[in-house]
């Protein structure tokens, strides 16, 4: 077998079990045999639909899976497998090299810390930063992610920022510590189109910028049509379709595949990123979400 030496992230046959709802009950499969590469550079798509196994997929890689899940295969980085590393292991690559961005920033994101504090906190703990040189890279995430003004945005509480705003500002937590892998769980559904937009615009700036390789999850064909690389669907945990965007959301060969196209308004591959560019997109928009 060929080794792909390009990849970031690959994995294997990956099986997850979760017990069933009592004793009597067999084990319950949501993972079966998933087999998946990310690559530096490029937008990874899985969709799917509620319960496809999409979001468990991103939560193996973290080592985030359910208490009783019993998971198989390999999940290979950087030359190690990550399902065989202890929790010390396991945490030194969750957050540092390996970083995730979750469908509501309100659960990422501290209620009643600062910003700025969020932010300080997360590269001195890796990074081994001081004080005022966590808080000038605090800065300059703020403003790679198009938050304005972000030397005051980082003495203000989430809750003083829009909700596509606070998504802008999760994702510039997950970057903190320079991740080489950024896993994106629904990043959008919680925001109205347009802030939807601008969002998925950021993620393949940052992804085209920063080389960093990111798995797109997300139940919306539409979303990804033209921000994905390659698309992997997946149904009842195993994977039935992957290939180049074009070629799955253009002439899809899986019967799951073409209903999951069908079912989008108008029948037709949405493109959420026709407007151009993310910091096109004014900032007062935002607002209302």
């Amino acid at each position: 077998m060929v080794v792909d030496t390009t990849a970031k992230l690959t994995i294997r046959n990956l099986r997850v079990t979760l017990p069933g709802p009592s004793k009597k009950d067999p084990r319950k499969q949501i993972l079966d045999g998933v087999d998946l590469t990310l690559r530096p550079g490029k937008i990874s798509g899985i969709a799917g639909e509620s319960g496809s196994g999409k979001t468990m997929t991103g939560l193996a890689v973290l080592g985030l899976l359910p208490p009783g899940a019993a998971v198989d295969g390999t999940i290979e980085f950087e030359g190690r497998n990550l399902l065989k590393l202890g929790s010390r292991e396991l945490n030194g690559v969750r957050g540092r090299k390996i970083a995730m961005v979750f469908q509501d920033p309100s659960t990422s994101l501290h209620p009643m810390i600062k910003v700025g504090v969020q932010l300080t906190d997360h590269v001195r703990k890796h990074l081994g930063l001081s004080k005022r040189a966590a808080m000038a890279k605090a800065e300059g995430l703020l403003e790679m992610v198009a938050i304005p003004e972000p030397r005051e945005a980082l003495s203000k509480y989430p809750h003083q920022f829009s909700g596509g705003m606070r998504q802008r500002i999760a994702i510039a937590v997950a970057l903190a510590c320079d991740p080489d892998v950024l896993i994106a769980d629904e990043p959008t559904t919680a925001l109205d189109v347009t802030v939807q937009a601008g969002i998925l615009r950021l993620l393949r700036r940052l992804c085209d910028d920063l080389g960093v390789a990111i798995m797109l999850v997300t139940h919306d064909l539409g979303v990804m049509s033209a921000v994905a690389d390659d698309v992997t669907v997946m149904r009842r945990g195993a994977i039935v379709e992957h290939g180049p965007r074009f070629d799955v959301l253009t002439n899809p060969q899986h019967p799951y595949t073409r209903e999951l196209i069908a079912s989008l308004p108008g029948n037709r591959i949405a493109d959420p990123l026709e407007h151009g560019n993310a910091d096109e997109i004014p900032d007062e928009l935002e607002s209302a979400s």
